[in-house]
């Protein structure tokens, strides 16, 4: 495993000095979680990113791979309506596939939950200014920040007018980048006629958001049994649910493919990336246009907040490596380090609340940002 080396004192305390100030509780929490939890909020195809290890029990658990879901926890047991919390600790990821460099790295950020109302509103992009000033903190000089939405692409979907169970379909799998394409390939066939599924995959492929996975946890429980395996109910559920979908689900028009495909390859400055946007959106666009607007008002907000215009970029998929983000999303990258190493990651995760057993209204908003990867002379 590789283990990232000590940062000067001088350098962390300047990387972190944006978050100082700020009132925020000091958040810790255990290193060691539970797998089929993380699996569950965070998706599957963080898996293989993960540490398996045996908890008390005989329970699988993982190491700590990010901070969010379980500050997240905390503070709904806390009870509280609004909490500001910050962290900084060690995390852990496994190489894909367990090949490469596995990582332990020191991670820092912050995570705010607030009531609904005009207060929460434009949260996000505060925490995306926190995580840019913190990252360019490190001494940096080739930063850019980019931005994205989990939500805009529903919005997009809405705009092209499909049959519910095909726009439904195109939603739930928006972050399955193999599922899409599977859909984009077979555009202009019409219904597919697969067999199989059965009454359970059907009755799974209608439920909304989580409730696949919920359903699958009720009746286990109910039942006294477990799954094998390793596999959690939301893997589970997601293989029933596209069984179900592919038998009885339309097709795209190549027309419709060929929109779609245009939104998922926009990228660039914000305002020429959500013009692209509005190019592509079809006859029923009203909330589309509104989340546009949205973008508009956040941007605007970024300006004033000290963002330079010209390290903004948009692609409307950045940092959705989690499941759990529903809103706006945003990394901040080294032009040498990559894309896939990112210095600081966050966004908006609302629905993350509900699904833990907090309120439905709730509001919640976090960033991260990896101190060695922002400090000037770290990893190239």
């Amino acid at each position: 495993m590789r283990v990232e080396p000590t940062l000067p004192p001088a350098a962390l305390a300047a990387i972190r000095a944006p978050f100082d100030g700020l009132g925020a509780s000091l958040a810790d929490v255990p290193l060691v979680q539970p797998l089929n939890l993380i699996l569950d909020l965070a998706g599957e195809g963080l898996r293989s990113r993960l540490f398996v290890v045996q908890a008390e029990g005989g329970a699988e658990a993982c190491l700590r791979p990010d901070f969010t879901a379980p500050v997240a926890r905390s503070h709904i047991e806390s009870g509280a309506a609004a909490g500001l919390y910050f962290y900084q600790g060690k995390a852990f990821r496994a190489a894909p596939e367990h090949t490469g460099r596995s990582e332990e790295f020191l991670q820092l950020g912050l995570e705010r939950f607030d009531p609904p109302g005009p207060a929460s509103a434009l949260a996000d992009v505060e925490v995306a200014a926190l995580a840019w000033r913190a990252a360019c903190a490190g001494g940096r000089d080739d930063l850019t920040l980019w931005l994205g939405d989990a939500a805009l692409f529903a919005a997009f979907v809405e705009s092209l007018d499909l049959a519910p169970i095909l726009a439904a379909r195109l939603i739930r799998i928006a972050k399955r980048p193999r599922l899409i394409q599977a859909e984009l390939t077979r555009a202009g066939q019409g219904a597919t006629e697969a067999p199989g599924g059965g009454q359970l995959a059907d009755l799974l492929a209608d439920l909304p958001g989580e409730g696949a996975a919920a359903l699958l946890r009720e009746v286990w429980s109910l039942a006294g049994v477990a799954p094998v395996g390793g596999r959690g109910p939301a893997e589970i559920a997601e293989r029933l649910v596209a069984k179900a979908d592919a038998r009885r689900t339309p097709a795209l028009t190549e027309a419709q493919a060929a929109a779609v495909a245009g939104f998922r390859a926009v990228e660039g400055p914000p305002a020429a990336a959500l013009s692209q946007i509005r190019a592509l959106a079809g006859p029923a666009s009203s909330a589309l246009d509104a989340a546009i607007a949205a973008w508009d008002e956040r941007l605007s907000r970024l300006a004033k907040l000290g963002v330079p215009e010209a390290a903004l970029r948009f692609a409307p998929g950045v940092g959705q490596a989690f499941d759990y983000y529903d809103g706006l999303t945003f990394e901040v990258r080294s032009q040498a380090l990559g894309a896939d190493r990112p210095v600081a990651a966050g966004g908006r995760y609302d629905g993350l609340l509900a699904r833990l057993g907090g309120s439905s209204q709730a509001r919640a908003v976090g960033c991260m940002v990896r101190p060695w990867r922002a400090y000037g002379q770290g990893e190239v």
